[in-house]
């Protein structure tokens, strides 16, 4: 019988790999390696698509990967399991490299009882009737529920709330995940007005006002741009657009959900403005937008609009680096349009300054500020409050397999496939998303308190270098 099986076996194998050298050789066109290497050639395309993996484990060094190197995402691994981060023999980044931040300490370093505590700042103060202050400098940017899993979500909604942090929804609306557990919600209205839009795609206010009800959702971030598409609206495969999904945006169910370029009824500066005072007039809480810096007219535009109306400014401004990125985006627009948020970020501080808007305007950076360094960094920029993705994908156990887009991710956070979403248990990943924002918040605060600072609020420009001006994220 074993012999029989064996036989069988073995001459269904020869039947595989001589019909494969028929197909190769005298049936299909499309790829001239297998038809000059029938067989032989499909190993090239076999080691094409592991390749990435060999090179992630085995033949690439700890600082070469991208767009996180191992050594980042080691840092977060570690964080978010509350594992020390202590280095021994010395560091391995290179301190000389073009990029390399570092920051200048202070003669006379800040003691422990002599710290201050965190206090943040007041979003929309005097302007709508509930302003909010957050209580951390560093908080979980726009993930969508379709983009993420409903496991990823609900393990961040609650997490965040551990932390005493806020969620950004994304585009995708708000999903009974986000609300979940009890954190601070900003939501977020992309160019498609997702959760907020009537049958044509237009605003609704009723469903708007409805959303602004809900105690947890403290602020709302209108969408002009982001860093991993300038110039594109967002895109969900319709494989992911699963009849939940659907009811949540207003959409039609397995159809690719792809956003308008930009929002229909804005054109231009003074309907932008109106949009935003048309939002706070009905959720009577602070609204802001959210963007990409491209051309720089735009900026002195818009801030010399607001200079005599500061009361109908956006109450935050959120800069969104051409290095984010954790939806799906066109290769072209993902590397090549857009600007760093090293270039984005000081700008737009020092244009706020000039225009009379800095305390008037609170900002938000963006862009692969995922690690201590790049947060102070970022504070140190101007920033008031900093927000991070892919950070938080990480310490929900992302492993950067590149599959965010198929609906495949083999870690659950971005596949709403039980078989893959069931490797991810939201009880247990909330305490690591935790975890890895406490441990920002605090190896911040060391920086800063190295730096002479008693709290992070006091970080300036002054603190920090750069090697060779420019920053390589």
């Amino acid at each position: 019988m074993v012999l029989y099986v064996f036989g069988a076996i073995v001459l269904l194998g020869a039947g595989t790999v001589g019909w494969y050298y028929i197909y190769d050789r005298w049936i299909q066109r499309d790829h001239a390696i297998r038809r000059n290497f029938p067989i032989y050639g499909r190993f090239r395309y076999i080691m094409e698509n592991l390749g990435e993996y060999f090179r992630q484990y085995w033949f690439t060094a700890d600082w070469e990967e991208r767009p996180f190197n191992r050594l980042t995402r080691a840092w977060v691994y570690r964080s978010a399991k509350g594992v020390s981060n202590y280095v021994a023999f010395g560091s391995e980044v290179d301190a000389q490299q073009p990029g390399h931040i570092y920051f200048l300490h202070s003669a006379f370093p800040v003691n422990d009882e002599e710290t201050e505590a965190y206090t943040g700042k007041w979003i929309g103060k005097d302007i709508v009737g509930k302003p909010y202050k957050p209580k951390s400098f560093f908080n979980i940017s726009g993930m969508s529920y379709g983009a993420l899993s409903s496991a990823a979500i609900t393990a961040l909604s609650e997490g965040a709330a551990m932390a005493g942090i806020w969620l950004d929804t994304g585009e995708g609306a708000l999903s009974p995940y986000h609300l979940k557990g009890g954190c601070d919600i900003c939501f977020q209205i992309g160019t498609a007005k997702y959760g907020v839009r009537d049958a044509e795609g237009n605003l609704d206010e009723a469903k708007l006002r409805k959303v602004a009800e809900i105690e947890q959702v403290r602020m709302f971030c209108i969408k002009l741009s982001q860093g991993a598409k300038p110039g594109r609206g967002g895109i969900l495969p319709g494989s992911k657009v699963t009849p939940e999904i659907a009811a949540i945006r207003g959409i039609e169910e397995g159809k690719a959900s792809i956003s308008p370029s930009r929002h229909h009824d804005i054109t231009d500066i003074p309907s932008l403005v109106a949009f935003i005072n048309r939002v706070r007039g009905v959720v009577d809480k602070p609204v802001g937008i959210k963007m990409a810096v491209g051309n720089y007219d735009f900026l002195d535009e818009f801030f010399a609009y607001l200079q005599d109306r500061p009361d109908e400014a956006p109450d935050f401004i959120q800069i969104d680096g051409a290095e984010g990125g954790t939806g799906a985006a066109p290769a072209p627009l993902a590397d090549y349009v857009g600007q760093s948020i090293v270039q984005s970020l000081p700008l737009v501080a020092q244009r706020l300054r000039e225009y009379g808007l800095r305390n008037r305007i609170r900002l938000i950076a963006s862009g692969k500020l995922l690690t201590p360094d790049k947060v102070a960094w970022a504070i140190c920029m101007g920033a008031d409050y900093v927000v991070s993705a892919r950070g938080f994908m990480f310490a929900l156990g992302c492993i950067q397999a590149m599959k965010c887009n198929t609906g495949h991710c083999p870690t659950g956070v971005t596949s709403n496939d039980p078989r893959f979403m069931r490797g991810l248990d939201p009880t247990r990943k909330a305490v690591r998303v935790a975890n890895y924002a406490k441990a920002v918040q605090h190896d911040v605060e060391a920086i800063a308190h190295a730096c002479g600072c008693k709290s992070v609020r006091d970080l300036k420009g002054q603190h920090v270098r750069v090697n060779g001006g420019d920053i390589i994220m």
